[in-house]
């Protein structure tokens, strides 16, 4: 996430090697300073469409048919809004029933600013085209240049984009620069595109980001982005890399190369072993809205939608109860205890009591990005019957009194050896897509864990559990937060796993058979003194992941661990991975840097691995395997 304290963000440094490689020119513009979140003076109302069931005031649906300057207009409010907005409690979805939008010569192109989710409703990419660009770019203001590191929470997806429009050096190129919790998916993208702002002026950081099941055409830069993973896609070149580039299945991708010379770290897995894509709205050719359930797959490669329609099943959104901010957890759990599936409408829900899913194989859909709070020191969410249970696109707060969980996956007892009780199955995996925890930031609250999964067979696709280091309550004593992320369940499987800043081991995995593929992390910035941060009397700090001493089988892909510690004083983790040294634990493209501060990480894994400092600023500690 962004290398920033309150007040001040630290300029992360990026080898000029990586940047040198980007065959870009890059033309300083006059950028517009944003001195914080400012509502607009008002949006357009949405605007009732024909068959389309009534999402909310917050949710914007556009057909073929209406005029392109009122779309252009509603974009660009929605834009100037939600750009700046980063904490506001404002959420938007934006969707396209299928058709054309724009054309070569008259394109539609708009921005998309926080809590923003723009989709398409055909049922594959091509139903839905936009002559133009979906845009992210850095944002700018008068004290720290021009940085996309805190450039979150929104989306895009289920749609093409014949790349138009624009002038200079935003001519004729698809931005997409973002980092965290930003995906992509499902997108068809023809013509070049780029993950950094190469435009305005710099330094253009951008750190961390997800795409899968998605085409491209042309060229990606990748330029700035200091890691990113890249999941069942279709790639026609890809610039170059800087720490940290994964990709799983993906067609094109370019070859292994963590850790020789040069400056492009690409982990490649030529397959992914399990993946299910995220659920998404459609209309069928009937009318009939829907939501399109993607089948189970193994050992795969490339988009589920390149030879024809994605596998799958479809559920009709009259199956779905349909929740607002304004309904209590009782009326949202009275439905799903009626067998029920769920979508979240847009908006910020302060919870008085947990949800909970009990039925296997239902459905939490969140439009908008939902945002859940719990206000009574309880979970916002537990999956009681994880089997075939589906949840994405949602992001969790935490709350005032300190909960257990933010999100608990089966049921289980810690305290009596951490052994689950409720499980999914190879058949029917529980899936978490795109779901986002945040301590602090926006709000002041506290928790003990993220995530928490005591089911067997689940899938991790997208994950960010961020302790903040800035905005509302943060601070050591503040926003607490021991772990992000708990794994107790076995054969779990993880893409695209991110988790920062919290106040000892952030990720805890403790059951056998597990995978990660991608991990990012940046160890706590705030450490008060090392005596606070110590692991044994003789371990400074804690790891960013920790195996539990009795985990025998376990494999990580591309990981990565970052130090900034801001207080002025020596702090030194020993180790950013701590692994039981077994034959069934084996580690693949693992490394550490420091970013900013004072102190370092004094081993990548169990001793193994140059320590990093001061002296070694942005520059990786490579590891390529271990044992």
């Amino acid at each position: 996430m962004a290398l920033r304290t309150v007040g001040s963000r630290i300029r992360r440094t990026v080898r000029g090697a990586a940047l040198a490689a980007v065959a870009v020119s890059v033309v300083a513009l006059g950028a517009t300073v944003l001195a914080g979140p400012a509502a607009a003076a008002g949006l357009p109302a949405p605007v009732a469409v024909a068959g389309a069931p009534d999402l909310g005031p917050d949710v914007y649906v556009f057909t073929p048919s209406m005029d392109q300057s009122d779309i252009q207009t509603t974009l660009d409010a929605l834009a100037a809004q939600q750009v700046p907005n980063q904490f506001g409690t404002q959420r938007y979805a934006v969707l396209f029933e299928p058709g054309t939008y724009g054309t070569p010569t008259d394109p539609l192109v708009f921005q998309v600013g926080y809590y923003t989710e723009v989709a398409g409703l055909g049922q594959d990419p091509t139903d839905v085209t936009i002559n133009g660009t979906v845009d992210v770019y850095n944002q700018c203001d008068a004290t720290d240049g021009c940085i996309a590191l805190d450039n979150f929470w929104r989306s895009l997806s289920n749609l093409t984009i014949d790349v138009a429009g624009g002038s200079g050096c935003q001519a004729n190129t698809e931005f997409w620069a973002v980092s965290q919790a930003s995906p992509m998916r499902r997108v068809n993208v023809q013509g070049a595109s780029s993950l950094m702002d190469y435009c305005t002026a710099g330094p253009q950081y951008a750190s961390g980001g997800y795409i899968a099941d998605s085409a491209f055409s042309g060229n990606v830069v990748n330029g700035s982005q200091q890691q990113f993973i890249v999941r069942n896609s279709a790639l026609n070149g890809w610039s170059n890399g800087v720490w940290n580039q994964v990709f799983s299945g993906v067609d094109g991708a370019p070859a292994e190369a963590f850790g020789q010379a040069g400056d492009n770290q690409y982990t490649t897995l030529a397959t992914s072993p399990v993946t299910q894509e995220e659920p998404y709205l459609y209309i069928d050719a009937k009318g009939t809205w829907q939501v399109f359930v993607p089948a189970l797959q193994h050992d795969s490669s490339g988009t589920t939608w390149s030879a024809g329609h994605t596998p799958g099943t479809s559920r009709p959104l009259s199956s779905f109860f349909l929740a607002t901010p304004k309904i209590s957890p009782a009326a949202i759990n009275l439905a799903l205890l009626r067998g029920r599936n769920l979508l979240l409408e847009p908006g910020v829900y302060d919870l008085s009591s947990t949800i909970v899913v009990d039925h296997p194989n239902t459905i939490v859909l969140g439009l908008g990005f939902p945002t859940l709070v719990p206000q009574t020191g309880k979970p916002a969410l537990q999956v009681a019957t994880p089997s075939g249970v589906k949840l994405s696109g949602m992001i969790f707060d935490a709350g005032p009194r300190t909960s257990p969980a933010l999100l608990q996956l089966g049921v289980g007892n810690r305290l009596l050896g951490r052994l689950p009780i409720a499980n999914a199955s190879a058949a029917a995996p529980t899936l978490v897509q795109d779901v986002f925890f945040r301590v602090g930031g926006a709000t002041a609250g506290r928790t003990s864990a993220a995530l928490v999964d005591y089911s067997s067979h689940a899938i991790l696709d997208d994950i960010w559990a961020w302790r903040a280091d800035h905005g509302t309550g943060v601070g050591w004593t503040q926003n607490t937060a021991p772990t992000g992320v708990i794994v107790d369940g076995n054969d779990v499987t993880a893409y695209g796993l991110f988790v920062e800043h919290f106040q000892k081991t952030e990720v805890q995995w403790n059951g056998q058979g597990g995978e990660d593929i991608f991990f990012q992390n940046e160890m706590p910035y705030d450490v008060p003194s090392q005596a606070a941060w110590m692991s044994s009397p003789t371990v400074q700090g804690y790891p960013a992941i920790a195996l539990g001493s009795g985990v025998r089988t376990f494999q990580g892909y591309g990981l990565g661990s970052y130090s900034f510690f801001n207080q002025g004083i020596d702090i030194h983790a020993t180790q950013a991975f701590d692994v039981p040294q077994t034959p069934g634990v084996q580690l693949h493209d693992l490394l550490t840097v420091f970013l900013n501060g004072s102190g370092g990480i004094d081993s990548v894994v169990d001793g193994t691995g140059a320590p990093v400092s001061s002296a070694t600023s942005g520059t990786p500690s490579n590891v390529v395997s271990f044992p």
